[in-house]
């Protein structure tokens, strides 16, 4: 019933500078968030280790890897985001659960589809979503107004039977491209230059066309795409 959820590539594991000041932080479709420093995985057995305890009803759906300075953006299927300093984080050990990063409906319908993290100080940086029915757009990160982990978020896609759940996050460049794969196994790939940016509230513009039964099944950035 397991499946992989995430890979991330690592510069060295037998440096202890760089294992002190890297951080794991995970995320789950119940909106729960966790940080791990890297030197925690460093010796990972063949049969692997505990890497965090996922309560029962609940999922992995992300794994990033940071230096401590970033910032964190959550996002909804219902079209929420929330963004905040990972320092709200605190960094606790492998089987530890995590602590609640976005506030999400009581009857479960609602739930966390990404993750990215964030450079504030990167001023070329935009943020990408994409729904299920190929409607897309990238908005200034600067919209997304920097809040407490644990709020509800505000929105970042406008939801409507046209475009539906959104399904997809990135942090995307003008020199950055994406691939955008639908269920039925097409893929096609779009200059980040190409879209334009757009308020939070909107709802973007289709990016690919679909079959009614089809959607979308990943997005995918390619940096520096040329």
């Amino acid at each position: 019933s397991e499946k992989i959820m995430a890979y991330l590539p690592v510069k060295n594991l037998k440096d202890d500078e760089y294992l002190d000041n890297n951080f794991l932080i995970f995320c789950t479709k119940n909106g729960i968030i966790k940080k791990t420093t890297l030197r925690a995985y460093s010796n990972v057995r063949q049969g692997g280790v505990n890497a965090i305890e996922i309560r029962e009803g609940d999922t992995l759906v992300q794994v990033s890897m940071t230096d401590g300075k970033s910032e964190i953006v959550l996002a909804t299927k219902e079209g929420k985001a929330i963004r905040f300093n990972e320092t709200k984080v605190r960094a606790v050990g492998r089987v530890a659960s995590g602590v609640i990063g976005v506030d999400l409906a009581e009857d479960g319908s609602n739930e966390v589809i990404g993750m990215i993290t964030v450079n504030p100080d990167n001023k070329e940086e935009t943020i990408m979503v994409l729904s299920e029915k190929g409607y897309g757009k990238r908005t200034d990160l600067e919209d997304y107004r920097v809040t407490n982990r644990g709020g509800k978020g505000v929105n970042t896609l406008k939801i409507t039977e046209k475009t539906g759940n959104l399904v997809g996050i990135q942090n995307v460049t003008d020199n950055d491209h994406v691939m955008i794969i639908n269920k039925s196994g097409v893929a096609i790939r779009i200059a980040v230059d190409s879209l334009r940016v757009m308020g939070r509230a909107t709802q973007g513009v289709r990016l690919i066309k679909l079959d009614s039964k089809d959607s979308i099944a990943a997005i995918a950035k390619i940096k520096d795409g040329r």
